[in-house]
C-alpha cells in the first residue's frame, strides 16, 4: 500500500446490518456482534456448567457466569482471527467494511476482491495461523497455570483455537483454506474465477463430508454419537454448502461481466425543471420517447432522478398538483456513472451505491441516459440463457 493509501482519511461507516450490535473498531472497521452470538454464548454457559461445577464446586448460579465468561474469552480469540484478516487486507490496500462475530465464528467483510493471488493467499492464511498461534500460546501457558477454573479455561482455549485453525485450513470455500486453494489455482491458471469455482466445488465436497463428522468422532472416542452432534453437523454442512454455492454462482456471474456494458442499456432521458408537475414531466418524457426523467436546476445542471417506484405509487389525480421533485431522488455521489462503464467496474459501482436508477453521463459530464437496475438484471438473465 502506498503512502497515499496509508494517509487517506478514515472511510465513512457502512450502515449497521439489522440484528447486530456495534462494539468497537479494529483496522478502521466496525466490529459487530450478531444476535445469534448471544444465543450461542448462553448455550456454551449451560453446556460448560456441569464441568465448571466439577472443577470448582459450590459456585451455584456462578457457574453459568463463569461459562459465559469463557464464551467471551473464546470469541475474543475468534476476533483476533478475524482482525488478522482485516489488518492484512488493509496492508494490501483493501477497505474492510466490518468484522462480524456470529454463532459459527466470525466474518471479515472486504469491500473488493483480491487483485493478485499473493494478496488472496496472505489475507486468507493469516487467520488460521493466528488461531493456531493463540492455541500454541495457550498450551505453553497451561503448564504454568494452577489447577482450577483458570486452567480449565486455558486448556479449552488451546484446544478450540488449534481446532479452529486446522479446520479453517481445509481446502474448500467459504473456509480460509478454500481461499488458499483459490489463490493456488489462480496462480497456476491466471484466472481468479476458475480458482473460485474449483474452491467452491471443493467446499461442497467438504460440506457433504462434514455430515459424517459425528460418526468419525464417535469412532475415535469409542462412544455413541448423540442427536445433538448430528444436528450441529447438519448446521455446519448447510453453512458450508450455502457459502460454497454462493461463491460458485458469483464466479459464474462474473465470468459473464466482460460482456456487460452500461451504454447499450441506457434509456433516453428527459430533462425537466424540478418545480414542474409530475403530470407535465411525464408528458414531456412521453413526447420525447424517453425512458427516464432527470430534474435539473435553473442553470440546467442535473439535481435528481425520478424513481419509477415512487412515480407508480403516486395517484394519477395528484400528478397535476405535485412537483416532480417529490418523486425524484437527489443525485448523490455514486448515482452518476460514466456512460462507458462496463464489466466488474459497473457491478462494483452499483454495489457501492445500491439504487434503482442511475444517471449515465458523458465525458463532458452532460446527461446521456438513465440506467435502471431492472434493465441490468434482465440483461444478465438474458446472457445466462
Amino acid at each position: 500500500m502506498d503512502r497515499a493509501d496509508r494517509d487517506a482519511p478514515e472511510q465513512p461507516r457502512a450502515p449497521r446490518p439489522r440484528g447486530t450490535v456495534r462494539v468497537g473498531r479494529i483496522a478502521d472497521s466496525d466490529v459487530l456482534v450478531s444476535g445469534s452470538w448471544f444465543l450461542v454464548a448462553g448455550l456454551i454457559a449451560v453446556v460448560l456448567a456441569p464441568r465448571i461445577e466439577q472443577v470448582q464446586p459450590g459456585l451455584g448460579a456462578g457457574k453459568y457466569v463463569a461459562g459465559l465468561a469463557f464464551a467471551v474469552l473464546l470469541y475474543l480469540s475468534v476476533l483476533l482471527h478475524e482482525a488478522s484478516h482485516a489488518v492484512a487486507a488493509r496492508h494490501y490496500g483493501y477497505r474492510v467494511t466490518s468484522i462480524t462475530l456470529h454463532f459459527l465464528g466470525g466474518m471479515t467483510a472486504v469491500e473488493t476482491e483480491a487483485r493478485r493471488p499473493r494478496d488472496e493467499l496472505v489475507i486468507a492464511v493469516v487467520g488460521p495461523l493466528t488461531s493456531i498461534a493463540v492455541g500454541i500460546g495457550a498450551v505453553g501457558l497451561w503448564f504454568v497455570t494452577p489447577d482450577g477454573l483458570l486452567r480449565m479455561a486455558v486448556e479449552a482455549l488451546a484446544g478450540a483455537n488449534i481446532l479452529v485453525g486446522v479446520l479453517n485450513l481445509v481446502p474448500g470455500l467459504p473456509l480460509d483454506g478454500g481461499r488458499v486453494m483459490k489463490a493456488g489455482v489462480w496462480r497456476l491458471t491466471g484466472d481468479p474465477l476458475r480458482g473460485a469455482i474449483a474452491a467452491g466445488w471443493s467446499g461442497r465436497v467438504v460440506a457433504v463430508l462434514s455430515l459424517g463428522w459425528p460418526l468419525l468422532l464417535a469412532a475415535v472416542l469409542d462412544t455413541q454419537p448423540r442427536l445433538l452432534d448430528f444436528v450441529l453437523a447438519g448446521v455446519v454442512a448447510a453453512f458450508l454448502w450455502t457459502g460454497a454455492s454462493a461463491v460458485i454462482a458469483n464466479a459464474r456471474l462474473r465470468q459473464r461481466l466482460p460482456r456487460l456494458a452500461a451504454r447499450p442499456l441506457a434509456r433516453r432521458v428527459a430533462l425537466v425543471p424540478a418545480d414542474v408537475s409530475v403530470a407535465e414531466a411525464v408528458r414531456r418524457a412521453q413526447e420525447q420517447e424517453a425512458g427516464g426523467i432527470v430534474t435539473v436546476a435553473p442553470d440546467g445542471s442535473p439535481v435528481g432522478i425520478v424513481s419509477e417506484a415512487a412515480l407508480a405509487r403516486m395517484p394519477v389525480d395528484r400528478r397535476p398538483w405535485a412537483a416532480v421533485s417529490t418523486v425524484a431522488r437527489t443525485l448523490e455521489a455514486g448515482l452518476r456513472l460514466p456512460v462507458d462503464v462496463a464489466g466488474e467496474e459497473l457491478i462494483d459501482a452499483l454495489r457501492r451505491r445500491p439504487a434503482a436508477e442511475y444517471l449515465l453521463v458523458g465525458a463532458d459530464g452532460a446527461p446521456y441516459g438513465v440506467l435502471t437496475a431492472g434493465d441490468l438484471d434482465q440483461a444478465l438473465r438474458a446472457d445466462d440463457r
